[in-house]
């Protein structure tokens, strides 16, 4: 059962957001890297790629709390689903966080590797990222626009409009003692507060998953058919 939900855009600090979760004892969080480990999660996202009704019990089991999309999107249906669970909605500065999404789009290819093109190794992750290809174009036309095709990124101006409206429709929805609106240069205190627990002894709060970091995700995927992914214990 979900204790935790992500409402931040991705490029807002989740992946520090997670690992910071997870040393606090809500773990294991849930994060589109995930997939990468266990292919076989996407399986779980197959009736909400083509439009049908989510069993959340089955997309989250196994974890207790989630951030980064597909995730986060369908924070609304995840907050009535969980009326328990606390919400963490990630912010940054928004032009900086453009900045960080365009790299992202710059990786992304505009057309899916071919599954018998990947090196072997890493052929089912290829897999299970091309079935969810679909969704995470519906979720970049909802939030973008209805013009947004794949591999490309909106302009500053469409795309740092789209992350003011997203935040002040989370802030909007949920009350105040349900939500912390988190920027991860906070540290531990405003979460640690939030979830009331205690910051861990002499542990610094970690900040993960910059720019050069993705870029060699992707590239080793390519290079040498292994996955890396910018965690503790992600390989």
């Amino acid at each position: 059962m979900l204790e935790v939900i992500g409402a931040g855009l991705p490029r807002t600090g989740t992946t520090s957001t997670k690992a910071a979760l997870e040393r606090l004892g809500f773990g294991p969080c849930y994060h589109t890297f995930e997939v990468l480990l266990r292919p076989e999660l996407a399986e779980r996202w197959l009736p909400v790629c083509s439009g049908g009704q989510a069993d959340w019990e089955r997309v989250f089991e196994g974890f207790r709390s989630c951030v980064d999309w597909p995730a986060s999107f369908f924070w609304r249906e995840l907050a009535r689903a969980y009326p328990d669970a606390k919400v963490v909605l990630t912010v940054r500065d928004p032009h900086s966080w453009y900045g960080s999404f365009r790299v992202l789009g710059s990786l992304s290819p505009r057309e899916p590797i071919r599954e018998d093109e990947a090196p072997e190794a890493i052929r089912p992750v290829v897999a299970a990222m091309t079935s969810l290809r679909p969704l995470f174009e519906r979720i970049s036309g909802s939030v973008f626009g209805e013009d947004w095709r794949p591999g490309h990124t909106p302009d500053e101006e469409r795309a740092v409009a789209a992350y003011h409206r997203h935040v002040a429709t989370v802030r909007a929805a949920l009350p105040a003692e349900r939500l912390l609106v988190f920027d991860v240069r906070e540290g531990w205190g405003p979460l640690c507060a939030f979830l009331g627990v205690a910051a861990p002894p002499d542990a610094p709060f970690p900040h993960l998953n910059d720019a050069a970091s993705i870029r060699r995700t992707f590239e080793l995927m390519h290079t040498e058919g292994r996955v890396h992914v910018p965690f503790p214990g992600g390989g």
